[in-house]
């Protein structure tokens, strides 16, 4: 597994990489909630209020490190990240930037 610093405008959140054979499991979390590659089920975490959404490639054809999850496009997003402003159809830095 790799941790790395992603640098918002007002926070710093950790993005994690984890290698699962032919892919990436890829995250970025706040302190608040987080934007994930297409293998998170994100209605399984707004059971616990969490905020998250889940991103489609920018481009290529799956998300390999946390510069996918940024450039990346929201597909879906739960009800505590809508709450929030998150909208599908914008990139995953500017939801983080709402986290």
């Amino acid at each position: 597994m790799e941790q790395v610093e992603v640098h918002l405008t007002r926070k710093i959140a950790n993005g994690y990489i984890i290698p699962l054979g032919p892919a990436n499991l890829v995250a970025v979390m706040t302190d608040v909630g987080m934007v994930g590659c297409g293998a998170f089920d994100v209605a399984a975490l707004d059971s616990f209020s969490y905020p998250a959404a889940k991103v489609r490639p920018a481009i290529g054809p799956s998300i390999v490190d946390t510069d996918d999850i940024l450039k990346g496009i929201i597909k879906e997003a739960n009800r505590s990240a809508i709450g929030r402003g998150i909208r599908t159809g914008m990139t995953g830095r500017q939801a983080l930037e709402l986290l």
